[in-house]
Formats: structure tokens, C-alpha cells, sequence
């Protein structure tokens, strides 16, 4: 028997399977990198524009917040129905436990979701899956610092998940349903959950679980059905004309065709397509990432019903642009996918969290105003 050593002659540079720049991420490490992301990212923010200003007019922080001081007042008068109330719901709760404002209540959940997410995702896909997460998304960043329903709706995700690798049905249908009523698309965890368990012929808990996301929808619905006139009030005010999905791409083609978009966004959009069209393909060859599916069959269903949904989004004017936003709840699976072809060098990362929390930053601004802004000074 023969021992293979490296050489003696091997460059300093190199790296060989005991260098300490690719061992895998801890915690600290990833809540680490995502900090300075936060810190570089809301530095740059300030610097451009007032914070808070942003905050107000980010995304759709301004309905998220009205939406929260309706559920405190519980005035509903002259409301416009359109997001779904999970993270108001979340936020007023917050608000009247300690009295601070629906923005500051909307910041505080974002932070502490997406550095919980960051947990969950370690403990599901490991500490390199978990430390791209932070770092490789523009609109995960913007939406951790800026406020979105996207960090809440991960946390309780994959949230769910972990519960389920630990055997509790009923806790994972209950964050499930949270999800959903956050974003609707998370109904699908709970179909993975009901398809696992009757699968696994496991019919009593497959009730009980079934049970529980009844409750939380039936709690969910019935405000708007009293003050509203219907139990789908969201999805009337989202989708008047009920034509969510259409066929895969159409829409994302039809709308690259209609609405002219700068080059840098078509970029950042086709390239999180092509990437996440990529890693399927890898997916579906690869024997680890089928074992994996074996192992944890829910979570694989949730992803294959969410990417099929998104795919099929059926708004021209959003299909495209909102690609890499759509895809936030996937990510995890994608890099897991494709983790084996990239390079693991803790070093990476941390240049990622300086490079890209800039650039998400000068996104959210947008390039002209930043241009704009730095050309008196040159």
C-alpha cells in the first residue's frame, strides 16, 4: 500500500486539502461576511441619498408599511388590496410590542430574517452554500437592507425545512403556511409536506399538517373576507384578470421583445436565468444532487413547483427583470447544484462581500444617478 504526498517542491500559493482557506464557512464566518455586505451596502446608500427616503420608496415598502398601520388601527377603510399581509401582519405585531415605527419594524424583521435564513441555510446545505448565499445576490442584499417580504418569507421556508429533516410535520406546515401568507408561492412547501407524507403513507400526521396550514389560511382569510368582500382579495388585487402563469418563457421573452431594458439590467436578469437554467440541468445529471432529492424529497418538490412557476410567470413587463428576485428562494438549491465546479477559497468570499454589496448598492440607486452624482467631483 502506497501513501500519495504532496511534493516537496509545491508553491506556498497552492492549495492542497489541509489549507485553511477551504475549510468550510462557519456561522460566524457567514453572519460575518454578511455584516460587512450590510455595513458597505447601507455606507453607500447614505452617501448617494437619504436612507430612510429610500426605504420609503423601495420596492413595495410603502404598501407593506400601510398595510401595517391599517392592522394596528384594524382600519381598513381605503386600503388598497394587492401584497399579501403576512409581513405587515409581522410588522404591526413587532410595532405594538415595542412601539417602534412600521419602517423600523420592516428594517429590524428584514436584518434579523436574513441572518436567520443564513442559519437555516448552513444547516441545510453547508457553510459554502450558506456564505454564496449572502453574498451573490443583488436583490437578496436589497431586500435584507432596504425591506422586502422576501427575507421573511426565506426564514420561514427554510425554516420549514429543518423541521422536516427533524421529523416535525406539524412545526413545518405551520412556518410553511406563514410563508405562504407572506408569498403565495410558498403553498408549495406545503404541497411538498402533503405529497411526502402520504407518500410515505403516514396519513394521520399527513392530517394534522394539513390541518394546521388550514388554520393559519383560514386565520389569514378571513379579515379580508369580512372587510373585503372576498377570501382572495390579494389575488384579485395582484392578478385582476387571473392569468398568473402562461406557457415557460413566453413571457420573459415577449417582454424582453416589448419593453426596452439598460443593457446592465438584461445582463443581471439573463444571467440569473441562464445560471439557474444551468443548474437544473446539472441537478438532474448529477447522482449527488439525485440522492439528495431521494433524501429530502419535500424540499425538492417545493423547488421544481417554484422554478416551474416562475419560468411560467405570465407578466411580460416582469417576468424578465424580476427574474433574480423571483428566484431569492431557490438559490440555495442552485448553488448546491453547481457547488462541486465552484472554487472554494474563503478569500473569494470576502471579496464577493466587498464587491457586490456595492454593486447592489449602485443597483438600487441606479447607475445614471450614481454617474451623475460622481461627475462634479471629476
Amino acid at each position: 500500500m502506497t501513501t500519495t504526498v504532496a511534493p516537496a517542491s509545491a508553491p506556498s500559493w497552492s492549495f492542497t486539502e489541509i489549507s485553511p482557506w477551504r475549510r468550510e464557512p462557519s456561522l460566524r464566518e457567514v453572519c460575518a461576511i454578511a455584516f460587512l455586505s450590510g455595513v458597505i451596502f447601507v455606507l453607500i446608500i447614505c452617501a448617494s441619498q437619504n436612507y430612510f427616503a429610500k426605504v420609503d420608496n423601495f420596492g413595495d415598502n410603502g404598501a407593506y408599511m400601510s398595510v401595517a398601520s391599517a392592522i394596528r388601527h384594524w382600519d381598513f377603510h381605503g386600503l388598497l388590496v394587492e401584497h399579501f399581509w403576512g409581513l405587515p401582519y409581522f410588522m404591526a405585531a413587532l410595532s405594538m410590542l415595542t412601539g417602534i415605527s412600521d419602517r423600523a419594524s420592516l428594517l429590524v424583521i428584514c436584518v434579523v430574517a436574513s441572518f436567520a435564513s443564513l442559519s437555516f441555510v448552513r444547516q441545510l446545505w453547508g457553510g459554502w452554500v450558506a456564505a454564496l448565499f449572502a453574498v451573490v445576490s443583488f436583490d437578496w442584499m436589497q431586500r435584507s437592507f432596504l425591506g422586502g417580504s422576501e427575507p421573511l418569507f426565506a426564514a420561514l421556508l427554510f425554516s420549514s425545512f429543518l423541521a422536516l429533516r427533524r421529523q416535525r410535520w406539524v412545526l413545518a406546515a405551520l412556518l410553511a403556511a406563514l410563508a405562504t401568507v407572506c408569498r403565495p408561492l410558498g403553498v408549495f412547501a406545503l404541497l411538498g409536506i402533503g405529497i411526502t407524507l402520504l407518500w410515505k403513507r403516514q396519513f394521520v400526521k399527513c392530517a394534522a399538517a394539513t390541518a394546521t396550514g388550514a388554520a393559519i389560511g383560514l386565520a389569514y382569510i378571513l379579515p379580508l373576507w369580512r372587510y373585503f368582500g372576498s377570501p382572495l382579495a390579494n389575488v384579485h388585487g395582484y392578478d385582476p384578470q387571473g392569468k398568473m402563469f402562461g406557457f415557460p418563457f413566453y413571457a420573459i421573452i415577449k417582454g424582453t421583445i416589448l419593453y426596452p431594458a439598460p443593457w446592465t439590467n438584461l445582463v443581471l436578469s439573463f444571467g440569473w436565468i441562464l445560471l439557474v437554467s444551468a443548474a437544473v440541468i446539472v441537478a438532474l445529471r448529477s447522482r449527488r444532487y439525485r440522492a439528495y432529492a431521494r433524501e429530502f424529497p419535500a424540499e425538492n418538490i417545493f423547488a421544481a413547483l417554484y422554478l416551474f412557476s416562475i419560468y411560467c410567470y405570465n407578466y411580460p413587463s416582469w417576468a424578465r427583470g424580476s427574474f433574480p428576485r423571483f428566484a431569492i428562494p431557490v438559490v440555495p438549491f442552485v448553488l448546491f447544484a453547481i457547488l462541486p465546479r465552484i472554487p472554494k477559497d474563503r478569500r473569494l468570499l470576502w471579496v464577493l462581500a466587498f464587491l457586490m454589496s456595492a454593486l447592489a448598492a449602485i443597483s438600487a440607486i441606479g447607475l445614471r444617478m450614481v454617474l451623475a452624482s460622481i461627475r462634479p467631483v471629476l
